[in-house]
């Protein structure tokens, strides 16, 4: 599956979902559960891939701002939730992970104070709600999926995470992600 591919179902569900009214992640299971099996795998390849591409330090500070906080766990929910708004979002918070101040869910969640704001722990399991939904069997993706994986064996190089710096340190995050730091710190400063 080529990305544009990944990101048509990405915001196919995306359209479904704003249609129906149906949760992002419902929706997105749905679209994937009428796909044959192969091309489940192949969805859950690139979106490893994307998923991948934003673990990067200064991610991970933008997620703990607007999370007030943010774990390893909490982490990947984050970079799951950022794929579920879409390519263009995605896009731009890869370039610049300060940008997600401009997004309406953050500014909203910034003045309500609503920290799960953007974390969709639900998109990391779509592949496999989807498969198991296919296959009436909850385990199946996991075994596909293994064996999918050892006949594509890519490089596990570790990927450039930035540089690392202090969550904590307030001067340092408003260096760094100006915009964001204003909406959540500015109040506590």
């Amino acid at each position: 599956m080529n990305i544009d591919r990944f990101w048509s179902i990405i915001e196919s569900a995306r359209s479904s979902a704003a249609v129906s009214g149906v949760l992002f992640d419902e929706a997105l299971v749905d679209l994937l559960a009428g796909c044959p099996p192969q091309e489940i795998l192949e969805y859950a390849e690139r979106f490893d891939e994307v998923h991948d591409a934003l673990y990067r330090w200064n991610v991970w500070a933008a997620a703990y701002l607007i999370g007030g906080g943010c774990s390893d766990d909490s982490f990947m929910d984050f970079r799951a939730g950022v794929i579920a708004l879409g390519r263009d979002w995605y896009e731009r918070a890869v370039l610049d992970p300060d940008s997600l101040a401009e997004h309406p869910t953050v500014i909203e969640a910034a003045s309500t104070h609503r920290d799960e704001a953007v974390f969709y722990e639900d998109v990391n399991y779509a592949a496999s709600g989807a498969f198991a939904r296919l296959t009436g069997n909850p385990d199946a993706f996991y075994d596909a999926w293994a064996e999918y994986r050892s006949a594509h064996e890519q490089d596990s190089d570790a990927a450039d995470m930035g540089e690392d710096f202090d969550f904590d340190d307030a001067d340092e995050m408003h260096r760094r992600l100006p915009r964001l730091a204003r909406l959540y710190l500015e109040a506590g400063d």
